[in-house]
């Protein structure tokens, strides 16, 4: 039998991702834009929207860079009132873990679980970096190889706030008309190296129990952390067979946590461009991509990796051929701005030598490094290809990221869904009331016998 393919929707905010020149691109802040693509998403049948979420607007060279959103709403703002516009799309939000308090996350999304029906998702997310941390009342921040641990340490308190409610807490008494409440409910206790904390929490056991757990780490402890906590862990390998590499991986952690196969779900962030023929849609795509990526935007992400001001370079112009500078990278600040690279004369030897290959200049060169996963072709081919991804397993679905905000996921919808649903490898309708049920994960198991609630 054939693996059903699930879906999600992503609305940019974050990264390079929009055309902003487009004049089908509208406000990135406006409820409005992120209603339509939820709307879609639902018609659609996807399982859920994505939102990412920074906490603090990336510099680069002492400037607000500029491919970040200034006025980007709350997460659970916006997630709330999506609530109220939507009754099956699954609502997941970007919250972390180094900044934040487990008894207010907590407490945020057992809400907006009871205000959804049983739709929210926690992206469990981690930083590191100083300058993020400034915009908090005890600045500082944590070593890297702290991250992951803070973060499990957060996710298991959180945990044990949703659990201490069962269920059953609550009765109503006929007589006075009123509830009456076991004076058990919600009581909590918890002490480790990173929370002290004990008191009552005031939201009743929510139609999930918690919500939905995605994670996306790529390192090993993060595939670790994801296959001992989370629903689903999101990637962004672009081949077959590096998806099929990912997905074996994760899959063998989930028995040395007592964990089956089917309790780890596997999306990759992919782009989707249709044409009506495959040499259209290609042709569409290198448009995308160069709008994608101004002169000034290659030199940005140029910088990022050489830690210097590089705007005297012509970025149709060959790479630099001096080393980046070595050690704490002072060109960028912010979360999503630090360095991925860990050794980064290492990498632009290697940029090097695959621009000299192919005799790509600087914009084109990041235009290459930077391209995330793309299905680019018809919609029959599209469709053929995302379904041989899935029943190979390289991904149990996908999450897309539009290029337009909010009519980017419009064609995809009306065209490619149909003929996923025609291979009877996609849902027609929703099968049940919650994400959970939606994205066929296996029921929680009860917190009074579970010991994966063990602190």
């Amino acid at each position: 039998m054939s693996k059903q393919i699930h879906l999600a929707a992503h609305f940019p905010g974050v990264n390079n991702t929009t055309v902003w020149s487009d004049p089908r691109s509208l406000s990135q802040i406006e409820f409005s834009s992120f209603e339509h693509l939820a709307r879609t998403a639902e018609r659609a049948k996807f399982d859920f929207l994505f939102l990412a979420e920074g906490l603090r607007l990336r510099e680069q060279g002492g400037k607000i860079y500029d491919l970040d959103v200034v006025g980007r709403p709350d997460t659970f703002t916006v997630l709330a009132g999506l609530a109220a516009v939507t009754e099956h799309l699954g609502l997941a939000g970007t919250i972390n873990s180094t900044f934040n308090e487990p008894y207010e996350v907590a407490r945020q999304f057992a809400s907006l679980d009871h205000l959804s029906g049983g739709r929210a998702a926690w992206n469990v997310v981690t930083s590191w970096d100083a300058f993020t941390g400034e915009n908090f009342r005890r600045g500082g921040f944590l070593p890297e190889d702290q991250r992951y641990e803070r973060a499990e340490r957060f996710l298991r308190t959180a945990w044990e706030l949703f659990d201490s409610w069962r269920g059953d807490e609550i009765v109503a008494d006929k007589e006075s008309g009123t509830f009456l409440t076991d004076p058990r409910a919600g009581s909590f206790a918890h002490r480790d190296a990173h929370f002290d904390i004990a008191g009552r929490f005031n939201v009743p056991r929510s139609p999930q129990g918690r919500p939905v757990i995605f994670q996306a780490g790529d390192s090993d402890a993060g595939r670790e952390f994801a296959a001992s906590a989370a629903d689903a862990i999101f990637t962004g390998h672009g081949t077959l067979q590096a998806g099929k590499d990912f997905y074996a991986d994760v899959k063998r952690r989930l028995p040395g946590h007592g964990r089956s196969r089917d309790e780890l779900l596997v999306f990759p962030a992919t782009t989707v461009v249709l044409g009506d023929t495959d040499a259209e849609a290609h042709e569409r795509a290198a448009h995308i991509r160069r709008q994608q990526v101004s002169g000034q935007t290659a030199i940005r992400f140029l910088e990022q990796l050489w830690n210097r001001d590089l705007s005297d370079l012509d970025p149709d112009g060959p790479l630099p051929e001096f080393d980046p500078v070595p050690g704490e990278n002072t060109i960028a600040k912010g979360r999503a701005s630090v360095r991925r690279h860990r050794d980064p004369v290492a990498t632009a030897r290697q940029w090097r030598e695959l621009a000299e290959a192919k005799q790509l200049s600087i914009r084109e060169l990041i235009i290459e490094v930077t391209a995330r996963q793309s299905f680019i072709g018809t919609a029959s081919s599209v469709a053929a290809e995302m379904n041989r991804f899935v029943q190979e397993d390289a991904c149990d679905g996908f999450i897309l990221v539009p290029h337009l905000t909010p009519g980017g996921l419009d064609e995809f919808a009306d065209t490619v869904v149909p003929l996923l649903q025609e291979r009877g490898v996609y849902r027609t309708e929703y099968p049940g009331g919650t994400l959970r049920d939606n994205l066929g994960l296996p029921p929680l198991r009860d917190p009074r016998h579970s010991s994966r609630n063990a602190s």
